[in-house]
């Protein structure tokens, strides 16, 4: 286990999360499924907690009730290479959530997410202002991040 692993607070969808998750990044696997004995909270047998890694990132996904819901305050960004990443990860993750703008969605479990061209930082704080400016107007009026348009507002800037 690597010092912090993410742990995710879900009312009953611990494995359909994880198999979901896993199923649209690659180098991912579920782990571990551990169920809930005579003690509870949760009725005996079902699903406690679900281990799974994504990229060597582990995670654990808990079946813990209603109490507490995922919000925009917390969000994982994913480094993407290409624009074919890019478009697989947005259409994955959204489909049954809601695309909000600047690269961020909410996937149907309410889990924010970040998917983020390599270098977006670069060329958002890049050492000519007027350039990153221009680049940061045009993600702000994006959804889904489009590489090929944030590096051509950057080298019109």
């Amino acid at each position: 286990m690597k010092k912090i692993t993410p742990f995710l607070w879900f009312d009953h969808e611990a494995e359909e999360a994880a198999k979901f998750y896993t199923s649209v990044f690659k180098n991912a696997k579920v782990g571990k499924i551990a169920r809930y004995g005579d003690a509870g909270p949760g009725p005996k047998g079902s699903v406690m907690t679900v281990t799974f890694k994504i990229h060597g990132q582990e995670f654990v996904a808990l079946n813990g009730g209603p109490m507490y819901k995922f919000t925009p305050a917390i969000s994982f960004a994913v480094d993407c290479k290409t624009q074919a990443e890019v478009d697989h990860l947005w259409d994955k993750l959204s489909s049954g959530g809601k695309k909000s703008h600047c690269g961020w969605l909410e996937d149907k479990f309410g889990v924010s997410w970040q998917i983020v061209p390599s270098g977006l930082v670069s060329i958002l704080t890049g050492r000519n202002p007027r350039k990153s400016k221009k680049a940061m107007e045009a993600m702000r009026k994006m959804g889904k991040l489009d590489i090929k348009a944030l590096k051509k507002a950057y080298a019109e800037g």
